[in-house]
């Protein structure tokens, strides 16, 4: 199987290497699932590309050669002052020198130190800032999708999550593309100031379209895609959603995406419940989100 163990170094094989570096426990139960949305991204990875190696880190692999073989490296971890990226900025820069590819999930985006925010403009195109951006939930209607090679195969869709957007992207918009646009509700926007809540510049765009994913082709030749999506585990089960990721993941290692894009089986409940962070609460609601996951397959 091209899904390893946590920690266990890349198989050898001929094909592209992936290497998924996962935060720790966060938000609680069924959101911010950085450790099973890695290896579930990996297993999906591995029924449509076998060819591909996968290995999951979590938080951070203690072998320093982990990283050395990879084509791209997926962060989904929280950011602030914890963030993976910037705690080892040093560490990545050889590797994405090489040049390998970055996906960047959710709240990996968010850097508080300059350096580190400048690295990751340069690597992936944009990042969130405090003060600047804002990270509601909100139903994002994606209507209409740019012709790209990690759109094939994704038709429009919505869906509810914690989309971060106002992102702070690279002057110089060449080599950027954006992926995923939607007009957020005013009501996401009248937040009082604060460091995510909202500010004058968010307030002053109602009604406007803000992209909250996007992919970035580096001078160097590096790629890098940011996706401000992934708060709530359950979503991917949402074919659309996590098919745009399994083809960014893939583009990000330079891999040709097939015309009907990376589609894989829609997990199952239970393969959403395996390897959680804490155990099922009482109060899970199995038929609700059984019942979701088959909306989501209505064509």
């Amino acid at each position: 199987m091209p899904q390893l163990a946590v920690g266990q170094p890349p198989q050898e094989k001929a094909g592209k290497h992936v290497v998924f570096l996962a935060g720790g426990p966060s938000h609680g139960f069924g959101s911010h699932e950085h450790r099973a949305g890695c290896l579930l991204l990996a297993k999906k990875l591995g029924e449509v590309l076998p060819e591909v190696t996968t290995a999951v880190y979590s938080p951070w692999p203690t072998d320093s050669s982990a990283l050395a073989r990879a084509d791209a490296v997926v962060v989904f971890a929280d950011g602030g002052g914890g963030n993976l990226i910037q705690r080892h900025l040093a560490e990545l820069q050889p590797i994405l020198d090489r040049p390998v590819g970055l996906v960047v999930l959710h709240y990996a985006l968010d850097l508080p130190d300059p350096a580190a925010r400048e690295k990751m403009k340069q690597w992936i195109g944009g990042f969130y800032e405090t003060f600047w951006s804002v990270n509601p939930h909100w139903r994002a209607e994606f209507r209409e999708l740019p012709d790209h090679p990690v759109t094939r195969g994704v038709r429009p869709f919505s869906i509810d999550d914690e989309w971060y957007y106002h992102m702070r992207f690279v002057d110089e918009t060449r080599g950027l593309v954006p992926i995923l646009t939607a007009v957020p509700p005013d009501a996401t926007r009248k937040g009082p100031d604060g460091p995510h809540s909202g500010n004058p510049a968010v307030r002053s765009r109602m009604g406007m379209p803000e992209h909250v994913a996007w992919v970035y082709e580096r001078p160097d030749g590096g790629r890098g895609f940011g996706f401000s999506g992934g708060h709530w585990h359950w979503n991917w089960a949402h074919d659309d959603y996590r098919t745009l990721v399994l083809n960014a993941v893939a583009w990000a290692a330079g891999i040709e995406i097939p015309t009907e894009g990376l589609r894989t089986s829609a997990p199952t409940v239970d393969e959403l419940l395996e390897n959680l962070d804490e155990p099922i609460p009482d109060s899970f609601d199995r038929e609700t989100l059984e019942r979701r996951i088959q909306a989501w397959r209505q064509p």
